[in-house]
């Protein structure tokens, strides 16, 4: 190898270590700038912030709210924004769902609320944001909707599945609006990291036929814990939402039954003990279908019933859940879960199940 040669190699690996370190440090360095408030999001928890719009400043640039790629709000709503932003960021875990709602002290100031979801190493900023994974927006009205009411409260609402993100949250003034104090609300359904290996979970068949009752005992002993909840609220399951998480931490007992076409199945527990604190659930699959929590990406629905937080208008609840499930067309296999709440893993019960004609 000549000396030129030699030379010019060594100056390309040192340009491509340079580079690497520069990348890295980077990578190391990034964050929001000064003026984003983080947030730090709490599983299962609301976060409360007070803040007022002087705390922030304008921007003359919203062509990237109407971008294709973050199709944030129309052109037409750029009023809606024009006065001063105040911004804040807060980073979204898997299996988690989070709602920002922002209340203004003054139920007569106009304000709006916005946020964008992007990648949990991106720091992107408005108005530099070439694209964003989601992009969401509350404000006022133009005109009425149809069968809904608005009031001066704002709320917009992120969903993470398997990877975790930053979210960026923006409250701004509308119609030119520069001050007025505000309560920012960051609430968290699911978020919790839990790295316990999953026991196998046992399940029990029962037979059941319609215009009969079928009566089992049982005892949470028998069961398992679930440590991933995260199915439970997912959009495609809905069975109960992450703010009811401690209603299910205790162990589960799975049993499977079939409901047939045109039916109703209604399924009690009934613990021996009045003082423990069950809860119960049951979701639709195929017939053929064999998926048990916590695998189940999707079902046909899914019904819970557990311990009231606050009393229901002209309703009383007592120590037994029970639920309710509905088959038109075709049959389907039913899962259903009794739990013990708040980590309760022993206690006896009756479960009871009845199909009728609907």
């Amino acid at each position: 190898m000549n000396r030129t040669k030699f030379h010019s190699t060594i100056a390309k690996r040192i340009y491509f270590f340079s580079l690497i370190i520069f990348l890295i440090t980077m990578n190391l360095s990034a964050q929001f700038p000064a003026y984003v408030t983080n947030i730090e999001s709490k599983p299962d928890a609301t976060v409360e912030i007070q803040g007022n719009l002087d705390q922030g400043r304008t921007l003359d640039d919203f062509s990237w709210a109407w971008s294709s790629q973050n199709a944030c709000f129309p052109g037409t709503q750029a009023k809606k924004f024009s006065g001063n932003h105040v911004f804040y960021a807060a980073t979204l875990p898997p299996h988690a769902i989070l709602t920002v709602t922002l209340v203004p002290k003054d139920k007569h100031a106009n304000m709006s609320l916005y946020g964008y979801q992007i990648g949990s190493t991106t720091y992107s900023m408005v108005p530099e944001l070439a694209s964003c994974v989601s992009c969401e927006a509350d404000y006022k009205w133009d005109y009425p909707h149809r069968g809904q009411k608005q009031d001066h409260t704002r709320s917009i609402k992120f969903n993470a599945i398997q990877n975790p993100y930053n979210v960026v949250i923006g409250v701004a003034g509308a119609e030119e609006l520069k001050t007025g104090d505000y309560t920012l609300y960051f609430s968290m359904e699911g978020g919790s990291v839990d790295n316990s290996v999953q026991q196998e979970v046992q399940v029990h068949k029962i037979e059941c036929a319609k215009g009969n009752s079928t009566s089992i005992s049982g005892n949470l002993s028998e069961g398992v814990l679930i440590h991933d909840l995260s199915w439970a609220w997912s959009s495609q399951n809905a069975c109960f939402p992450g703010t009811q998480a401690e209603k299910f931490r205790g162990k589960h007992v799975i049993y499977t039954t079939e409901i047939p076409a045109y039916s109703v199945m209604t399924i009690k527990v009934i613990p021996a003990n009045r003082r423990n604190n069950f809860s119960i659930y049951a979701y639709e699959i195929a017939v053929n279908g064999n998926r048990i929590v916590p695998d189940l990406p999707s079902c046909v629905t899914c019904e819970a019933d557990y311990k009231w937080d606050y009393p229901h208008r002209n309703q009383k609840q007592d120590h037994t859940r029970s639920v309710k499930l509905n088959a038109i067309n075709h049959p389907y296999q039913v899962v259903i879960g009794v739990a013990g709440a708040e980590g309760l893993v022993e206690g006896e019960y009756t479960l009871e199940i009845s199909i009728s004609d609907r």
